[in-house]
């Protein structure tokens, strides 16, 4: 079996960091989690003993290095087909594939301005029009999604494939911002929340007492 090493950053605020996370812990991979702290002295240096990009997550196994949430899922997926980490029909896997990239590329206004932030609700903030686009265009997905998995599962497609790791922290943001679902998202949203995984990184997340005040917005209610 492999012997897996995962770098993340800090639970409270790191996404990318709880993708690849989440994936493997619903996955049952076994591996040994690595914590760095992120925006203070030394980590980039820290972050680069371990992957090229001085980013987080990055995933050791032996020899081989990938870094970024995504790479690492394929790899893990690849690793690991006994697990089926998208879906097993080829027009589904080529959604949830998809879906994946466009989160790993797109939302750039959600990622801005609703940072994760698991210690904190902030319902009213970072309510931009290009934000609600985003909304707007996620609830979509999931909608369209849950529609083709029917009673397959709770998840994007049934059951929990790479997608639903890739769009876990939208949920977390979601919930912190208090930002109101049509009844299919946050059936799904509700799911997300419920698994046992997820509900242990937010409270290591809210254990931890680093501060990092970019990710730190003021609420204005």
């Amino acid at each position: 079996m492999p012997s897996y090493t995962l770098v993340i950053g800090n639970k409270n605020y790191s996404s990318w960091s709880l993708r690849p996370w989440l994936l493997m812990k619903q996955s049952r991979l076994a591996f040994q989690e690595v914590r760095v702290p992120l925006y203070v002295a030394g980590s980039k240096e820290t972050l680069r003993k371990y992957g090229p990009s001085g980013k987080v997550p990055v995933l050791i196994d032996d020899a081989v290095t990938v870094w970024d949430s995504l790479a690492i899922s394929e790899y893990l997926a690849e690793r690991h087909p006994e697990v089926q980490l998208w879906p097993a029909d080829t027009l589904q896997r080529a959604v949830a594939r998809s879906i994946s990239a466009e989160m790993h590329s797109g939302f750039v206004a959600l990622r801005s301005n609703m940072s994760m932030n698991c210690r904190r609700s902030l319902p009213a903030v970072g309510r931009t029009v290009e934000v609600a686009g985003d909304i707007e265009r996620i609830q979509r997905i999931w909608s369209e999604c849950r529609e083709r998995a029917g009673s397959q599962g709770p998840f994007l497609f049934g059951r929990f494939t790479i997608a639903d790791a890739m769009y876990a922290p939208v949920v977390l943001r979601f919930n912190i911002y208090v930002v109101q679902l049509s009844p299919v998202a946050r059936q799904y949203a509700d799911a997300i929340l419920a698994l046992p995984s997820l509900q242990n990184w937010v409270e290591a997340a809210k254990a931890e007492t680093e501060v990092i005040p970019a990710f730190e917005p003021v609420s204005t209610s």
